[in-house]
């Protein structure tokens, strides 16, 4: 008061901006705001469609949504990151934590076959909130927002936090020296006539464990294809199911055919990696069942019932032999003789006509069809034929892991082709056996999208589900449940669609008395008296994984399965298949598996009140 006035010369209001509600992810404190446009640029130049806009004007200026709306793309939360004084927040993580006091570690993320790289923020051993690692090869500096939010997951309301044993409907809390004795004798007791089915999010170590116990126990009854329903031609499958090329790649490439895939659910990054390549004048056709709504220009789009996709696929095989004029592969000539080639198919075949770098992709909803085997060998004769790539966008994390790994009924670890092959998801979900093992948080109605699955294996003498989440389905079925950590809980490694193989470690401290899925498995393995289950870490089960795998050399399809049916759903399918006939089910992005169906702020998204889509 001694050095002047005890009033401001700035008597006029303070300015401030009312914040915008821009839905369950963004939260926004728009007093903040510089009107620096990153944001509305990340929207218009990076995602495709401008969701911010700037309206006003002089002080009166703001960053908004149109007309009162949300923000709904599946890269949105990388404004969070862009955003340079705070104005966007992630709203599940606003006001949990400082910064400074979290520590963080580097995670890969779990839910597509991508790979892409994050850190994890922990404070005092939970995790606070995910955001993106830079790696210009893979996902450059963007996530999705599936897995930028689904660490929300790893703390819900039914996670496992115990062992329990169910006695009659009961279930009651154990030690873990008594659940893993139990299961260990009921294994025994049932060797031969057991399932086992790992999640595709599982980590490399784990998939390689569980295959080593399930042959340990006489049974090559192992698989994480759970929503694949076509078998007939897995033994010409590649060494694993990649995408044919690297990431980095596909913002070069000159044409792409993706046949069967909701590209933006299934991989979002992969999908922003096409729209680099439309925007410098790539050519792009699809092939699908429906109308995907997509932000980058189509040269070419089919649209298919699934009962015609093969008949389709036939078709634009038959216009590219005619635009390249060579000759299709004799194991497919019958069948694209008997095509009826329009000219929607040969714009689709024109599109891979195009000089240059070529690719043809298979997605998710072409591995569910129940003619997959047929879509195969023709998209590969159509790569045949007009030079381009083969590759597959696979459901899951690790699908090229589990390959790798030897968690299939017919190859073991390294692509080791076995003599007699087990059965597949499908047959096991088919067929009754005495005792079933769940491993990773596998849900069965909703992972197999079979209802008829929980039937089956309830019928099992015993289950074991080795889970970080104990479902009211999960219950129904089981007979011990053992907890296991999360993704963010446990170190492994997982091998993306370019067969990149990267590895974490544990970056939160598991919930309650759950272990890393390894861990359990190890100690399995020794209470079932199977040699060479001493490990000390989970690098020395990936030193030997990475041993068995030494030899392998990277090799596409190249398989000659004949295509015999053309229309008819589910001709050609395996006997006994009762989900041959069935409807090709698009499932939801923020339902492709356990973690991300319990993250609260994902589900209460546009895209996670859509429920999943039949064709």
């Amino acid at each position: 008061m001694g050095f002047g006035r005890d009033v401001s010369r700035y008597n006029e209001g303070k300015r401030s901006v009312e914040d915008e509600n821009l839905g369950p992810l963004i939260a926004t404190d728009m007093t903040r705001c510089i009107h620096c446009t990153r944001c509305i640029r990340f929207t218009q130049e990076i995602a495709g469609i401008q969701e911010l806009g700037m309206i006003g004007r002089g002080e009166h200026m703001k960053v908004r949504t149109y007309i009162e709306g949300t923000v709904n793309h599946e890269l949105s939360g990388n404004v969070i990151d862009l955003c340079p004084v705070g104005a966007l927040v992630s709203k599940p993580y606003r006001f949990s934590a400082r910064a400074w006091e979290m520590s963080s570690t580097p995670l890969i993320a779990p839910h597509d076959g991508m790979g892409s790289n994050l850190f994890g923020h922990v404070l005092r051993g939970r995790l606070m909130r995910v955001v993106a690692r830079e790696n210009e090869a893979i996902n450059e500096t963007w996530i999705s927002d599936r897995d930028r939010f689904s660490y929300e997951g790893v703390y819900s309301e039914d996670r496992l936090l115990t062992p329990m044993i169910r006695s009659g409907s009961d279930w009651s809390a154990t030690d873990w020296e008594s659940a893993l004795m139990q299961v260990a004798e009921g294994l025994k007791a049932r060797a031969g006539d057991l399932g086992v089915l790992v999640s595709g999010c599982a980590t490399v170590e784990e998939l390689y464990l569980a295959a080593r116990i399930t042959r340990g126990l006489k049974s090559h009854n192992i698989d994480h294809r759970l929503r694949q329903r076509d078998f007939r031609d897995q033994a010409a499958d590649p060494v694993f199911p990649g995408l044919g090329m690297r990431i980095a790649d596909v913002d070069a490439l000159d044409a792409l055919l993706v046949i069967g895939s909701n590209l933006r659910r299934e991989a979002p990054i992969l999908a922003h990696r096409v729209r680099k390549a439309t925007a410098h004048g790539a050519q792009v056709a699809m092939l699908n069942p429906a109308r995907f709504p997509y932000l980058f220009p189509l040269k070419a789009y089919l649209t298919s019932a699934p009962a015609q996709l093969v008949a389709d696929l036939a078709a634009v095989l038959a216009a590219a032999a005619t635009v390249t004029g060579k000759a299709v592969p004799a194991h497919l000539a019958a069948v694209v003789s008997a095509a009826r080639v329009t000219d929607a198919h040969r714009a689709a075949a024109q599109v891979l006509a195009a000089e240059g770098k070529r690719a043809v992709w298979l997605g998710a909803l072409a591995a569910r069809h129940p003619q997959f085997a047929d879509l195969r060998a023709l998209a590969a004769g159509l790569a045949q034929l007009t030079g381009a790539s083969l590759g597959r966008i696979t459901e899951g994390g690790n699908a090229a892991g589990a390959y790798l790994a030897g968690a299939i009924p017919h190859r073991e670890a390294g692509v080791k082709a076995v003599s007699q092959p087990g059965l597949s998801a499908r047959d096991m979900l088919n067929k009754p056996l005495r005792a079933y093992v769940l491993i990773g948080g596998i849900e069965p109605s909703i992972d197999a999208l079979d209802p008829h699955s929980l039937a089956m294996i309830a019928r099992a003498e015993l289950v074991v589900a080795i889970t970080p989440f104990a479902s009211g389905e999960l219950q129904s079925v089981a007979h011990v449940m053992l907890p296991m950590g999360t993704f963010a809980e446990t170190s492994g490694t997982y091998v993306n669609c370019e067969g990149l193989w990267q590895s974490q470690n544990g970056a939160a401290q598991p919930v309650g008395e759950a272990r890393p899925g390894w861990k359990i498995l190890r100690v399995l393995g020794n209470l079932l008296n199977l040699e060479g289950f001493d490990y000390q870490s989970s690098e020395g089960v990936l030193k030997e994984v990475r041993a068995a795998c030494e030899a392998v050399v990277p090799a596409p399809y190249q398989g000659t399965h004949t295509v015999t049916a053309l229309t008819r759903t589910g001709e050609g399918a395996r006997a006994g298949d009762h989900a041959a006939g069935g409807a090709l089910i698009d499932v939801p992005m923020y339902q492709v598996d356990a973690v991300v169906r319990r993250a609260p702020s994902l589900q209460r998204t546009l895209e996670g009140r859509t429920p999943a889509a039949s064709y």
